[in-house]
């Protein structure tokens, strides 16, 4: 894609979507156009045609989930929310979002990587999407699990080690790079995986990319679903 990314940014709070346009532009992401409310993002998209539209979700007139169904087909729609429902999350992503970030759970320099990355063709996910996702692609498949009889520790430890064993050898995935998978599944982000396996932030990058090109995935929602036993449209 030639030129700058263009992005349009939409939150009803007048101060965050300040200070979004100022991140942006001292990234030198061309801010395309600003909008209030859901409507009026839908109007500035389809005369604009921006690459990205940041979207937040509660806002006057129509929330960034409708919003989000209309915009969806004409540019890529990043959520940029406080709001964390799980419920939400999967409307959002279902109606056509490429990915969803929640406030507070990232860095400034971790959204300027999460906008670039989204208009590449990746799903940037905070971990409470994650969450979400993986409780939606397990509900699709059958895999949440009924109330079972208690079965003791000892006999079930076993079982559950064999399972995720299979499940790694058949992705070609090595002990370690199960091991961070795993992590990644629960919503854990790199800097969490290298605090709990007392790892480099940077070799768990490495692990990450392993496993990406082992799952053919380009992004965590993607490979939460194939490691789980989906597939799904976050690839």
């Amino acid at each position: 894609m030639g030129g700058a990314t263009r992005v349009l940014v939409v939150d009803d709070n007048v101060v965050v979507r300040s200070g979004l346009v100022s991140l942006l532009e001292a990234h030198g992401i061309e801010v395309a156009g600003e909008a209030g409310d859901g409507r009026r993002a839908v109007e500035l998209t389809a005369r604009l045609r921006p690459d990205l539209v940041l979207l937040d979700v509660r806002m006057p007139l129509m929330d960034g989930v409708d919003a989000a169904a209309e915009i969806s087909p004409l540019a890529r729609v990043l959520m940029l929310t406080y709001t964390d429902d799980p419920g939400t999350v999967r409307a959002a992503l279902a109606r056509g979002a490429t990915g969803y970030l929640v406030h507070g759970a990232f860095t400034a320099d971790e959204l300027i990587a999460a906008v670039r990355e989204a208009v590449a063709g990746a799903h940037p996910l905070s971990p409470a999407a994650v969450s979400a996702l993986v409780g939606a692609v397990r509900e699709a498949s059958g895999t949440a699990r009924p109330a079972e009889p208690a079965v003791p520790a000892e006999a079930a430890e076993p079982a559950e080690r064999a399972g995720r064993a299979e499940r790694a050898g058949g992705f070609g995935l090595s002990a370690r790079e199960a091991e961070v998978m795993r992590l990644i599944a629960q919503g854990a982000s790199n800097g969490d995986i290298a605090g709990r396996l007392f790892l480099a932030e940077k070799t768990v990058k490495n692990h990450v990319n392993r496993i990406y090109a082992k799952l053919g995935v380009t992004s965590r929602g993607a490979a939460i679903a194939r490691w789980i036993g989906t597939s799904g449209d976050f690839g």
